[in-house]
């Protein structure tokens, strides 16, 4: 078998499949160096200057004079990037979804939408009342309501003494996630006297459904545990009239999203979850792209896919908007990579951008959506928002994402409030996570098909839809985090 591993003809690199010694030899070329488990080799003598190519396209350029077989890390190469990259239309791109032949079986609510699960979701509106949440959660999970898909809750430290936008983030993902239709019933826990209290809350749902929707103030009664426990009774007694039905998988909305990236996640996990995203808008169903600081570098190739000119624009706003929240904090927008990604051999930002936008696939982009903001139109939206795991799928389920698809090469036990799909971009972090990972597209290196793999997967976003339970929710790993950008006074 070739451990040597080139992705597109045109590429000068190689990436290491497995660990590889000096002296190692594969069609003609001898590594000069080790070279760590999916990290670059040199196909070539280069000089300083000189562009790398990956992906077919650039990832940054030598620092200095390398041969054929050396390895290619951060102690030679630099990024490209800088601010002053220039933007052009490209034309238009049609996107006439299919007739959807394909069906799950969710929870359709009263007001059209559909949730893969039947949960009550208890959310504070300011951390000052979190534990109060927990005490209540324990408390509801003590009487096994065994009818329901369970009783969950969502803490989070704001809703106080944040001004402007950093408030208004707060706002508009709390009231997200109580529209959210995964959530048959929800519980909001107020303090009473916080800036998103209660009465501001209302305001941002509009006309709610008071059935599934209720409100307590801890500061206006005498017990909120007790108070708190009779309302998610009468909650549970109106969740548990919902039962699942069969629905078209055009009522699906998956999140994309990857963390603790390695170099083969470009190469197998992200390209995978490409196909099943080109799949699912095919025929209407919608999938959510965001990460936008994993998008500097590859920004070019989304905009080609816009669906109109409208969309191109919004798409640039989005990518300097982006851009300008970094300078705006003194901050480098161009060094991206963690850690965990230079060690799995992912070097420059462009390079990781290059494979994080795997995931979309060669999907139309027929919509860019603004941090908080709801998923509108079919096919496949740009998501504004950071890139850090927690807040990344906090806003993919306020966006309305019921699954989300997470890519990882290094291994994280993460889990968003509606089912987290976690695939492993190698067969050796599946087999030494198991418990962390659902889906293993490893096996693309060891000879199986892609489009195989893709049905596969598909499978199981539709198995997970229908109630199979992922790795996130039997280890009941779910967190929320809300974007943080002001003031705390």
């Amino acid at each position: 078998m070739k451990k040597l591993f080139v992705i597109d003809k045109n590429d000068n690199v190689a990436v290491a499949l497995e660990a590889l010694s000096r002296g190692y030899t594969e069609n003609g070329l001898s590594l000069i160096n080790d070279v760590p488990f999916a990290h670059k080799v040199a196909l070539f003598n280069m000089k300083k200057g000189d562009s790398i190519i990956k992906y077919n396209s650039k990832i940054g350029t030598l620092t200095r004079d390398v041969k054929a077989g050396e390895h290619i890390h951060t102690h030679n190469l630099k990024t490209n990037l800088t601010s002053d990259f220039e933007y052009s239309f490209s034309g238009d791109n049609s996107y006439s979804p299919e007739k959807c032949n394909v069906s799950f079986y969710g929870y359709k609510r009263p007001d059209g939408s559909v949730g893969t699960r039947n949960e009550i979701w208890v959310i504070s509106t300011v951390g000052c009342v979190n534990n109060t949440v927990d005490m209540l959660v324990q408390n509801a999970k003590s009487k096994c309501y065994n009818d329901i898909d369970g009783v969950f809750g969502y803490t989070h430290p704001f809703g106080c003494s944040q001004m402007g936008d950093d408030q208004e983030n707060t706002r508009k993902i709390i009231s997200a996630l109580i529209r959210h239709p995964n959530a048959g019933g929800v519980l909001v826990v107020s303090l009473g006297c916080e800036n998103s209290n209660a009465e501001v809350i209302k305001k941002y749902l509009g006309d709610y459904d008071k059935k599934r929707v209720k409100f307590l103030v801890t500061q206006n009664v005498d017990n909120e545990l007790e108070e708190g426990e009779k309302l998610i009774d009468e909650l549970h007694n109106y969740v548990k009239e919902f039962k699942r039905e069969e629905v078209s998988a055009q009522k699906l909305v998956i999140g994309l999203k990857c963390g603790g990236s390695d170099a083969l996640s470009g190469i197998t996990a992200n390209p995978l979850c490409g196909k099943v995203t080109d799949k699912i808008t095919s025929f209407g169903a919608c999938a959510v792209l965001t990460e936008v600081p994993e998008m500097f570098g590859a920004e070019h190739i989304l905009m080609k896919r816009a669906e109109n000119k409208v969309t191109y624009e919004k798409t640039v706003s989005l990518i300097k908007g982006f851009k300008n929240y970094f300078s705006s904090h003194n901050q480098e927008c161009f060094d991206n990579p963690s850690p965990g990604n230079h060690d799995g051999g992912i070097t420059t930002l462009e390079e990781k951008s290059l494979g994080c936008i795997q995931k979309g696939g060669n999907s139309i982009i027929t919509d860019v959506i603004n941090y908080g903001e709801q998923v509108k139109k079919s096919g496949l939206s740009l998501l504004n928002g950071p890139g850090n795991d927690i807040v990344a799928t906090t806003n993919l389920a306020a966006c309305g994402a019921n699954i989300i698809l997470f890519t990882t090469g290094r291994g994280t036990p993460l889990g968003a409030p509606v089912p987290t799909i976690k695939i492993s971009s190698n067969t050796p972090l599946f087999e030494k996570k198991n418990g962390w990972i659902d889906f293993n597209s490893g096996r693309l290196l060891s000879g199986d098909d892609i489009q195989n793999l893709s049905v596969e997967l598909f499978d199981l976003i539709l198995k997970t839809a229908s109630g199979y339970k992922t790795k996130n929710e039997t280890n009941d790993y779910r967190q929320i985090a809300i974007f943080k950008d002001g003031v705390i006074m």
